[in-house]
């Protein structure tokens, strides 16, 4: 499907990833949210499984109003919310379940890091603090800059120390709005590392973020939205594969270009073939599978030794970029 058709690219039944049996964690249920003459949130409907699930889109897609809306902090204008099977607005104990990192959140810079996570333990009534906010420090590899003013600590170590604080209590569910900001790398490594894990222990985790790549590293599915709707749910390469209205482009490097290209012109799984200016050929295909066996049977038989085979646009960044465009 299409966004042609109003609807959202979605995978077929058995498609998805293998927790498609699971009861979900979360429904949205026609959920809609307008702030006066502005629809931020259009009609959604989508459930989220335990697992990592990727939040994308460009600025004012309306990411940051579905988080606000499934952690019961926005009520919907619109359409219904359940998490674990209950509503969500007003409802305290369900909140205990649930760990929520705004984008835009201030910190208490008096305080040290350890002060602020033991701060978030008493908030959410942890039972054994001491414990709690040493298992959380250690999960974001804080220690050593626990004790520390928050003041003195760099944007990553903040975004570090927060997140600490959202699982002092050990929660079901994760809502991380843009938790990447301001990490070097690799601190963005080890946080995809501590999100596979956490995931891996049967949580529901979701990430809205614009760093496509590190959500295409991590994320079991993705959920795209463009001005307010979904545009498409799903694991991102099957997504692309169903844009069936735009070929592929494969840039090939080979130590001679023009007898490749000369060779691989008639091949049924080549729409057109170009120069980029770097000595490479760049491939319109509509199925890169053919394509792909086509290039080295062609350079075996012509004797031609190949340097590169870049799909170019087989990416989230594709992906999201020709849906908002559409």
């Amino acid at each position: 499907m299409t966004l042609s058709d109003n609807r959202p690219v979605a995978i077929e039944p058995g498609e998805e990833v293998a927790n498609s049996r699971v009861e979900p964690t979360i429904t949205v249920s026609n959920v809609s949210k307008w702030f006066g003459d502005v629809v931020s949130v259009n009609d959604i409907s989508l459930e989220v499984r335990p697992g990592l699930t990727g939040l994308l889109g460009p600025n004012g897609a309306g990411k940051t109003t579905l988080l606000r809306m499934i952690c019961g902090l926005t009520r919907p204008s619109g359409g219904e919310i359940q998490v674990f099977g209950e509503p969500v607005r007003n409802n305290p104990e369900l909140y205990r379940r649930i760990g929520v990192m705004p984008e835009h959140q201030s910190t208490y810079d008096f305080m040290t890091g350890r002060a602020f996570v033991e701060l978030n333990a008493r908030l959410q009534q942890v039972p054994d603090v001491k414990t709690a906010v040493e298992r959380a420090i250690e999960q974001v590899d804080m220690q050593d800059a626990q004790n520390r003013s928050i003041g003195e600590y760099s944007r990553g170590m903040k975004q570090r120390m927060r997140l600490a604080a959202v699982m002092v209590h050990d929660p079901e569910i994760l809502l991380l709005d843009e938790p990447l900001s301001g990490s070097d790398p690799r601190q963005r490594i080890e946080f995809q590392e501590l999100m596979v894990r956490l995931a891996s222990e049967g949580r529901t985790i979701m990430i809205s973020s614009h760093i496509l790549e590190e959500v295409e590293a991590v994320a079991d599915r993705i959920l795209l939205l463009v001005y307010g709707k979904l545009a498409a749910s799903g694991d991102y390469h099957v997504i692309r594969q169903k844009l069936s209205d735009r070929p592929y482009i494969v840039r090939v490097g080979a130590s001679d270009v023009r007898a490749l290209a000369a060779g691989l012109i008639t091949e049924p799984s080549v729409e057109s073939i170009s120069m980029d200016g770097e000595g490479h050929i760049q491939i319109l295909s509509r199925s890169v599978r053919e394509l792909q066996l086509a290039i080295p049977k062609a350079a075996q038989a012509l004797g031609i030794r190949l340097t590169r085979v870049d799909p170019l646009d087989d990416s989230l960044e594709s992906v999201f970029t020709y849906l908002a465009d559409r």
